[in-house]
C-alpha cells in the first residue's frame, strides 16, 4: 500500500548554517494516527511545515498521496490539512465566512452542509456568525481545526493542537479525532501531553536534534522498551537486602518496609516467580503486592536523554 506520506532524505539547512533536519527518512500509513514526539527544538515543527509547503527543503524528496510537493504541490496540497501551533485567525470575520472562505482557497465548491456539521462537531455551530475576535482563545483554536477541515482533506496535521486549551476541549477534540480516523484520515500530531499519545497513537515517531531516532509501533514500543515494577509491602521490616537477593534489580523503599522488583515486560513470568521463591525460601513474607508499567513519557524522556 503507498504510504500517505513519503520522506526521503531530507535535510533543512538555515541561512544561518543551523542544520534543523538531517537525512529524515518517514513513511506514514493511510489510515494510522501517528504521533510525532519530541523536545522543543527538535524539528517537528519545520518537517510539518515542509510537508505542508510552508517552508522549503534543501534537499531530499517528500510527497503526500503519492504526489511530490514540490513538482506537484497543488495536488499534494489539497490532500492536507493543518492546524498550526500558533493561533493566527481573521479576527473580524465570522466563524461561518471564515472557514467558508478556506474551502475556497483549495477551490472546492461551496458546501454549506459540510461546512455546517463541522462546525457542530467542534462545538462551534452557536458561534458561527460572531467575529472571530470575540471568542475565547480555546473557541479560536476549533476555529482553526474548522479551517483545517473544510477542504475535507485526506492528511491532517496536528501541531500542538490542545496547547493552552481547557480539559472539555480536548477531550472533544481527541473524540472527533477518532471519528476522522474511522472515516480514513491519516492523522499526525505533535504533542506535549504524551498521555495523549499513549491513548491516541497508533505508531510513535521520537525526533531529537533534527534527527529521527525511533519509529515503532505504540504497542510494540511499550513492550520494548518499557520496565515494569512489582512492590510488595512487607510483614517485618528489612534493615538491608538479603545476599541471596542482591543479585536481583531490587531495592529497599519506605524505611524497609516495602521491596521493588523493576523488571522488564518482556521477561516477566520467570523474573516474577524467581523472585517469589526466593522470598519464600527466605521466610520473608509480604501482605500485599502492587505493579505498574512505564507510561510512554517515562520512555520519551529516557530516548531523548540517553
Amino acid at each position: 500500500m503507498q504510504p500517505d506520506i513519503s520522506v526521503k532524505h531530507l535535510n533543512k539547512v538555515y541561512a544561518g548554517g543551523f542544520q534543523a533536519l538531517k537525512d529524515i527518512n518517514l513513511e506514514i500509513h493511510p489510515g494510522e494516527i501517528f504521533a510525532l514526539l519530541g523536545p522543543n527544538g527538535a524539528g517537528k515543527t519545520t518537517l510539518i511545515s515542509i510537508i505542508c509547503g510552508i517552508v522549503n527543503k534543501t534537499s531530499g524528496e517528500v510527497r503526500a498521496g503519492g504526489y511530490d510537493i514540490v513538482k506537484d504541490y497543488r495536488k499534494a496540497r489539497s490532500l492536507i490539512g493543518l492546524v498550526p501551533q500558533e493561533l493566527s485567525t481573521d479576527a473580524f470575520e465570522t466563524v461561518w465566512d471564515a472557514v467558508s472562505f478556506s474551502r475556497g482557497l483549495f477551490g472546492k465548491a461551496p458546501d454549506p452542509g459540510h461546512i455546517e456539521r463541522v462546525l457542530k462537531a467542534l462545538s462551534l455551530w452557536d458561534k458561527r456568525n460572531n467575529r472571530i475576535m470575540s471568542l475565547s482563545g480555546g473557541m479560536k483554536r476549533r476555529v482553526m481545526i474548522a479551517k483545517a477541515l473544510s477542504h475535507e482533506p485526506r492528511i491532517l496535521f496536528l501541531d500542538e493542537p490542545t496547547a493552552g486549551v481547557d480539559v472539555e476541549l480536548r477531550r472533544d477534540m481527541w473524540e472527533m479525532v477518532r471519528k476522522l480516523r474511522e472515516s480514513g484520515v491519516t492523522i499526525i500530531l505533535t504533542t506535549h501531553y504524551i498521555e495523549e499519545a499513549e491513548e491516541m497513537a497508533d505508531r510513535i515517531g521520537v525526533i531529537r536534534q533534527g534527527e529521527i531516532i525511533l519509529v515503532e509501533d505504540k504497542t510494540r514500543l511499550m513492550t520494548k522498551l518499557g520496565k515494569k515494577e512489582l512492590r510488595l509491602q512487607l510483614q517485618q521490616r528489612l534493615d538491608r537486602i538479603p545476599g541471596e537477593l542482591t543479585l536481583e534489580p531490587v531495592e529497599l523503599a519506605n524505611d524497609g518496609w516495602e521491596l521493588i522488583f523493576t523488571f522488564d515486560s518482556q521477561q516477566e513470568q520467570a523474573g516474577v516467580a524467581r523472585l517469589l521463591r526466593t522470598l519464600g525460601d527466605l521466610g520473608i513474607e509480604y501482605r500485599d503486592l502492587q505493579t505498574r508499567e512505564s507510561s510512554l513519557e517515562e520512555i520519551f524522556v529516557g530516548l531523548v536523554h540517553e
